[in-house]
């Protein structure tokens, strides 16, 4: 548009000054435009570029994060992982198995499932004749499968992210994109012994997580020999509409300090500390399968989710308040070398401790200088250092460093796997 506006301008500039000696006004050119013509289309022309604006109006991209959601730098990663760990081996331990389901359904399938809250549903734009929207939860689609594969009996755990067109409130851990971790019991039981089971896993991830005093609302105290933190409150409720029995809930008594991380988070924050309440959540839905079932028969149902996001945000603030350092790697040791020109003998090394299964590194330089190798273990935390120089593979040792005591040993080839195992395992 610019050059078109500066040819145009020129042109027009070169035709008045030729005015000044002759009458053009009625001139025809080629194109058969007059004179008179061509002057009204350029005017045109830079009146829609002065209504488009130049490069000052230009609108100004802000790099950011959707509403609602968030990043997560490494560090956070590291406690993610931990606190799923902790919990997928609770549910392994008590025998479940996972699945998984896209994370868009049929519109048709949400629908009237969710009360009140089917307003929070994320839709999707018809794509191909179907009308979608992003899960709200895991456990609508978790019917939805048992209906399809009319499956009647299962034990089964399931994460994965869920979508929320919710005010967010990211200091309290309430997103638009979050993780959910649901347990579930499916098949027909004698009562209660399979809601005891899921009040039983929400106690011991609560206990192991060691996120501080909490209680869990039910009556089911002596079955479970839970004798500490349980109340049986009978004004319960929950907001979903697929409930048809007991329900339950863990809540956290303490407050934590607000996390603020950016100033759109600061918002709103509270100086004081950040109420956590509930945690986990869930009860028994014996009527959801049959809504998908085309006879209605129904599969009885119960299980239970974390609330793993406010979680997630107990345990960042736990680190920032520990002086422990959190390791964002898992890697064993460091092939380190102490001379020149060994780059080769390194790779080698790295690459047979790969194939025994066990995490390694090797920084990415020809000829590092030996300290700088130490100091990158210092920084991220690895606790051994395999270090090579040309009396060592003359020895046909490695000569084996502990990072934190600094205590050296040499070390056979032959033996160096399992004594990095004894050291690390």
């Amino acid at each position: 548009m610019n050059a078109l506006g500066l040819v145009s301008t020129r042109l027009c500039a070169g035709l008045m000054c030729r005015r000044s000696a002759v009458n053009l006004s009625s001139l025809r050119f080629s194109s058969g435009m007059t004179l008179s013509q061509i002057d009204e289309e350029v005017a045109k022309l830079l009146q829609l570029k002065a209504q488009l604006g130049g490069d000052e109006g230009k609108h100004v991209f802000v790099l950011k994060t959707a509403k609602g959601t968030r990043d997560y730098n490494p560090k956070q990663m590291a406690i993610r992982e931990k606190v799923f760990n902790i919990i997928i081996s609770c549910f392994k331990r008590h025998g479940a198995e996972t699945i998984d389901t896209p994370v868009f359904e049929l519109k048709e399938t949400l629908t009237g499932k969710y009360g009140e809250d089917s307003k929070l549903i994320y839709d999707l734009k018809d794509q191909g004749g179907e009308l979608l929207s992003l899960r709200y939860d895991l456990t609508v689609p978790f019917a939805r499968y048992l209906a399809m594969n009319k499956i009647t009996n299962i034990k089964r755990y399931h994460i994965a992210k869920v979508y929320r067109r919710d005010n967010p409130a990211m200091t309290r851990g309430r997103y638009r994109e979050f993780y959910q971790c649901d347990f579930d019991i499916a098949g027909q039981y004698d009562a209660m012994i399979p809601d005891a089971e899921c009040l039983k896993i929400v106690y011991e991830i609560l206990n192991e997580l060691d996120l501080g005093d909490f209680r869990i609302k039910s009556y089911l105290i002596e079955y479970l020999s839970i004798k500490i933190n349980v109340v049986f409150d009978l004004s319960l409720a929950r907001g979903l509409d697929y409930y048809t029995g007991v329900i339950y809930e863990a809540i956290l008594s303490q407050t934590i300090p607000a996390l603020v991380s950016t100033p759109a988070e600061q918002n709103g924050a509270d100086e004081a500390g950040v109420s956590v309440g509930s945690v986990a959540g869930g009860g028994r839905y014996d009527g959801l399968v049959g809504m998908f079932d085309p006879k209605g028969r129904k599969v009885p149902c119960v299980g239970v989710s974390i609330g793993i996001e406010r979680i997630f945000s107990i345990m960042e603030q736990k680190a920032e308040a520990s002086s422990e350092k959190v390791r964002t790697t898992e890697t064993q040791v460091l092939v380190a070398s102490a001379q020149k020109n060994l780059l080769e003998e390194r790779l080698k090394l790295t690459n047979a401790l790969w194939n025994e299964g066990i995490k390694a590194e090797v920084l990415y330089k020809k000829n590092p200088k030996l300290l700088s190798q130490l100091q990158h273990c210092e920084e991220t935390g690895i606790p051994l250092v395999a270090i090579l120089g040309e009396q060592e593979l003359k020895d046909g040792v490695v000569k084996l460093r502990n990072v934190v005591s600094r205590e050296e040993v040499d070390v056979p080839r032959a033996d160096l796997v399992d004594e990095i195992k004894k050291r690390t395992l």
